[in-house]
């Protein structure tokens, strides 16, 4: 765990999509209610995690280094993947659309990462041509996610908060 505490932040960041393939995957196989259902939960508490992460750390520090359609995409991304977690953690694995909610989210999460994640174009590749300080990023955006993890582990996920959208359904 050592080498993980030196994760710059796209390193950490990164990791954060390597784990949540990894559930979505394991969800895919899954064939009972309880394993689907720990799988979802699990899935959700990393991606509310890494959401909050990116927009109170990762993003704001992008802002004006780095194309601002595609970072005003990732704003929407996040609102659309808020949405979907909120009714996966609302319903159960016996819901008629619960598998199709976890398949769209893990396309929809599979997009993202391809966007973040772009060999030259990225924001990720964007944000390390900019010049900004991944290591103390790295260092905040660890900080913080600790803190989550804790928070939500002792009181469960918040309401979502969408950055786009403006509605009282959620």
């Amino acid at each position: 765990m050592a080498e993980d505490r030196k994760q710059d932040a796209i390193a950490l960041l990164k990791a954060d999509h390597r784990a949540v393939e990894e559930l979505f995957e394991q969800f895919e196989a899954a064939r009972s209610a309880a394993a689907k259902r720990q799988l979802a939960t699990q899935i959700c508490l990393e991606l509310t995690v890494h959401t909050r992460i990116e927009e109170e750390i990762f993003y704001p520090a992008c802002e004006g280094k780095i194309e601002e359609d595609l970072l005003k995409e990732a704003y929407v991304e996040h609102d659309g993947a808020k949405v979907l977690i909120a009714e996966i953690e609302a319903g159960s694995p016996e819901d008629e659309y619960y598998d199709a909610k976890v398949k769209v989210l893990s396309e929809q999460i599979e997009h993202h990462v391809e966007e973040e994640e772009m060999r030259m174009e990225g924001m990720f590749s964007q944000a390390r041509k900019a010049g900004l300080d991944m290591d103390a990023l790295g260092d905040e955006l660890r900080a913080r996610k600790e803190a989550l993890i804790a928070e939500y582990k002792a009181s469960g996920l918040p309401r979502p908060e969408t950055t786009t959208l403006e509605t009282t359904s959620l």
